[in-house]
């Protein structure tokens, strides 16, 4: 087991973990090979109807039962902690950040890499900066596909006020001016969750700031990030409400859309489900790439897809096989997901931006065409370092969604509050460091 697991996050999973294992005997008498894969419950229903049904059938091709087993989201980090304490369980599990926290727990999957680069073309730098450990050179996981991050806004209410939310300070002085027009604040959220972390990552890397430096040293305690902290700290009192700090992953898409949001950051879920249920406020809400900063423009996944196979997986083989067989697939996959799924390798996806100029549910039929360059203005969690066991732990716990909500409220100076977040991230640099991860 990874050192680092709470007790609470393993029994959390303990549960499914349970369920997953029945039929594995009976999988077994019946002689033929097995394939085990853990995921999330998509927010794109299509995609897992897509999914389940070709991993049947890629079972068929292979002389394998596959087994798909879908859990919300919360509960993939307790369900593989579980699984790790336990030292058996699925083989492939997929996660929606880099988990290399793990990387004691699994195989090296740089043969996956590798032969996907053979079959389907180069990688995303930001796939390989996701999965892979500079200091040991291993390969904690590997990336089949990214899910962009825009900006979600109402075009009606920032058209009222003369504003477009392309750079941060007009996020603000048009969040203020649409909130004192007609009461509807910016939603982006100061709370214990993964979209708020996402999303004032974003705002730091554009502020110039950073969790660490390209080598991997911890690199919070800057100017730039105490920029970013006191404008955040601006937003929050000028332009939004203290809802934010309360709200789970799912806060922001109920917000938008009924219309009690101005802008929020996310995936296009948002716009999906308005269209799919056929809301009125669907042609209302448009996308556009993150907001630049005083120091550039950049985005993060709003989910990086990282499969992890198990140390102890029974068909690590047949777990090798079905990934690179699923990259094949991308082209699928991005459409079952209705534009979600971003390809990890670019070349299966070619005809991406024309797909994306002319969408059939969308109003206009161009709406997702600004995500058609979203491969090149997303970087890794961790960037301008890799992704590494320190930064997950440093996600887990919200340290950084933490140190921007106390100087939001008041409870911290932004200095303060830089300084507190500072010290816990070089204390959890330290840890990994010993454990020689970093």
């Amino acid at each position: 087991m990874s050192r680092g697991l709470s007790r609470r996050t393993v029994l959390a999973g303990a549960s499914a973990l349970a369920a997953a294992l029945g039929p594995t005997r009976r999988a077994r008498a019946a002689g033929r090979k097995r394939l085990r894969i853990l995921q999330w419950n998509h927010f794109v229903p299509a995609y897992d109807r897509w999914f389940d049904a070709w991993a049947r059938t890629w079972g068929e091709q292979h002389d394998t039962d596959v087994t798909v087993d879908h859990v919300g989201v919360n509960a993939l980090n307790g369900t593989a902690a579980a699984e790790v304490a336990a030292g058996r369980g699925h083989d492939l599990v997929m996660f929606l950040r880099p988990r290399p926290v793990h990387e004691p727990d699994v195989i090296d999957h740089r043969e996956i890499v590798e032969e996907c680069q053979r079959r389907h073309g180069k990688p995303l730098e930001l796939a390989l900066r996701s999965t892979r450990n500079p200091r040991t050179g291993k390969f904690h996981g590997f990336c089949d596909s990214i899910v962009p991050d825009p900006v979600n806004y109402r075009s009606d209410l920032w058209a009222e006020v003369g504003q477009l939310p392309d750079d941060w300070d007009r996020v603000r002085v048009g969040g203020k001016a649409i909130k004192a027009r007609n009461g509807i604040p910016v939603g982006i959220g100061l709370s214990s969750e993964d979209d708020s972390g996402i999303a004032l990552r974003v705002l730091l890397l554009a502020f110039g700031g950073s969790e660490q430096d390209a080598s991997g040293a911890p690199a919070l305690a800057s100017r730039q990030t105490l920029e970013a902290v006191k404008y955040v700290t601006a937003l929050y009192r000028e332009a939004m409400t203290p809802a934010v700090l309360a709200w789970d992953p799912s806060s922001n898409n109920r917000a938008m859309i009924a219309g009690q949001s101005s802008l929020v950051m996310n995936a296009i879920s948002i716009t999906r489900t308005a269209e799919n249920d056929r809301l009125p406020i669907g042609p209302k809400i448009a996308l556009a790439r993150p907001p630049r900063g005083p120091a550039r423009r950049l985005g993060l996944p709003h989910a990086t897809s990282v499969y992890v196979i198990w140390k102890f997986a029974e068909n690590v083989d047949g777990a090798k096989a079905f990934l690179v067989d699923l990259v094949g697939r991308s082209r699928e996959a991005f459409q079952a997901s209705e534009s979600y799924n971003f390809p990890a390798f670019p070349d299966q996806v070619k005809d991406l931006g024309a797909l994306l100029a002319k969408d059939p549910k969308a109003t206009p039929p161009d709406k997702y065409a600004v995500l058609a360059d979203a491969l090149e203005w997303m970087t890794n969690l961790g960037a301008p370092g890799h992704a590494n066991a320190a930064v997950d732990d440093a996600y887990g716990t919200w340290v950084l969604n933490t140190m921007f909500a106390r100087a939001a409220t008041g409870a911290d100076s932004a200095e303060d509050a830089v300084k507190q977040a500072d010290q816990k991230l070089r204390q959890i640099w330290s840890k990994w460091k010993a454990r020689g991860l970093l």
